[in-house]
């Protein structure tokens, strides 16, 4: 899966990254190298503790996917 991450260049020196699409998804690196593999990093784990939450759902909860 693909996401938009925006690249926020830091006032103290190197890197911050967003994710729009995952709030609260953020990771920074001295280098443009290091915040990519950083917010990878912090995307995985974004999705991972989304579906641990998922598997908590009560039966009677459903999800849906809605196309736009």
């Amino acid at each position: 899966m693909k996401y938009k991450v925006v690249i926020h260049k830091a006032e103290e020196g190197g890197y911050w990254a967003e994710v729009p699409a995952l709030p609260g998804c953020f990771s920074q690196g001295e280098t443009l190298e290091e915040v990519k593999a950083n917010i990878k990093e912090a995307i995985e784990a974004y999705i991972e503790s989304q579906e641990k939450d998922l598997l908590e759902l009560k039966k009677t909860d459903r999800i849906i996917t809605v196309e736009v």
